[in-house]
Formats: C-alpha cells, structure tokens, sequence
C-alpha cells in the first residue's frame, strides 16, 4: 500500500509542483493587492493633509482678519479721524476680499450646472455657507462708518457671528474622521449639518438686511455682487 502511494506520488509530483506553486502565487497575489490598497490609502491621506493643511491656513487667515474687524468696530470711533478710518477700512475690505476669492480654491460653489451657466466656471452655482460668512461681513464692512449708524459694538457682534460660522465649517471640512476625497467632502456633509449652516448663513443675511436696507445684497454669485 505505501509503496503504491509513493509510486502514485511520484508519477504525480509535476503536478503536486503546480498546485503548489499556484497556491503560492494566489497568495502572493493577494498580498500584493493588500499592500498596493494599503500604499494608495497612504497616497489619498498624505494628499488630503497637504489640502487640509492649505485649508487651515487660508481659514486660521479668515479667522483672524474677521477678529480684527470686530476689534476695529469696537474702537473705529478711537480712530484719529475720518481719513484713518477709512484707510485701515479700505485695507481690511481689501483683505477680505483677497480670502473670499482664495477660498474658492477650497470651497467651490455648489450645484454649478443649476445656475450660472453664463458666469465664469468658479462663481457658477451657489456659494457654501463658509464664503457667505465672509461676503456678509464684507457688505457689513463697506456700510460701516465712522459715526452714525449701528454701534460699532454691534458690528463687532455680527463680525464675531460670521466668524463663527467660518469656525463651524472649517472644524466640518477638515474633520479628520471623513474618509471621502478632499474635493467631494463638502458636497457629502450630512444633510442635516448642511441644512443647519444653510439656515444660520441665512439669519446672519436677514439680520444684515435689517441693518442696512440700503445695501443690495445678492445671496448667490452675481455681477452686482461686489464683495466677491
């Protein structure tokens, strides 16, 4: 008996050869394709943090600029006169308006085949909430003067409400949990999250309206949109 199985053995060997080396190749295979899986996650992380770390730059700016505007709407009447106020204003909205455009880089609009279609390829569609902030603290700027009007402390209030909004979008987008690409993160935020920022970029509208019924005040991408 074990000397016809040695002898079946035998007469079989190629063939016991090529099942195991397909074996071996199986299992190389499948360890090639894990660690080819494991390098491409390591290229899609490394290439989000080199975003998420330009992003946070450019809002660590916004965040900032936003702070000195509602410092500087708290002391505008401190300012030495009229021509100061308006040069360190004029600088500011220069400013704000250099992130607002920097920001598209990051933020682009959404729904850009919905509206637009006859605007440049970055103001095409609806602005997210981040840049809203920031247009609506632009309009609030220009209105503010030096005497007269809102107090400056108001002003100041509604700089900080923008801010904050910047801040809450800013922690969402970056937020290292999310495990989508970089460019598609915004348009996949949970509904509920996106309805909530919609909502607050809308009431920090409608309080800016009720501020300066004077200013026409475009929500979406527009030629009249002057702040962007």
């Amino acid at each position: 008996m074990t000397s016809s199985l040695s002898d079946m053995a035998q007469g079989n060997w190629a063939l016991i050869i090529t099942l195991v080396s397909a074996v071996f190749a199986i299992l190389g295979a499948i360890a090639s394709h894990m660690e080819t899986r494991r390098q491409e996650k390591i290229r899609v992380e490394t290439l989000r943090m080199q975003v998420d770390g330009a992003t946070l730059d450019w809002g660590a700016a916004a965040i900032d600029l936003l702070g000195r505007m509602a410092m500087f709407a708290r002391t505008r009447r401190a300012q030495t006169n009229e021509q100061g106020f308006n040069t360190n204003k004029v600088n500011l909205m220069m400013q704000l308006s250099s992130l607002i455009e920097r920001g598209r880089m990051f933020f682009p609009n959404v729904d850009p085949e919905k509206k637009g279609a006859e605007k440049e390829g970055a103001y095409r569609g609806s602005r997210p909430p981040i840049l809203d902030a920031l247009v609506y603290a632009h309009y609030e700027l220009e209105a503010m003067t030096r005497e007269g009007g809102p107090t400056g402390e108001n002003s100041a209030l509604f700089f900080e409400d923008c801010r904050r909004l910047v801040v809450s979008e800013l922690q969402a987008h970056t937020d290292p949990r999310r495990r989508d690409l970089i460019v598609k993160r915004y348009d996949r935020q949970r509904r509920a999250h996106r309805e909530e920022a919609l909502g607050r970029a809308a009431s920090i509208k409608n309080r800016l309206k009720a501020r300066r019924p004077q200013v026409i005040i475009e929500s979406d991408d527009s030629q009249e949109d002057t702040a962007a």
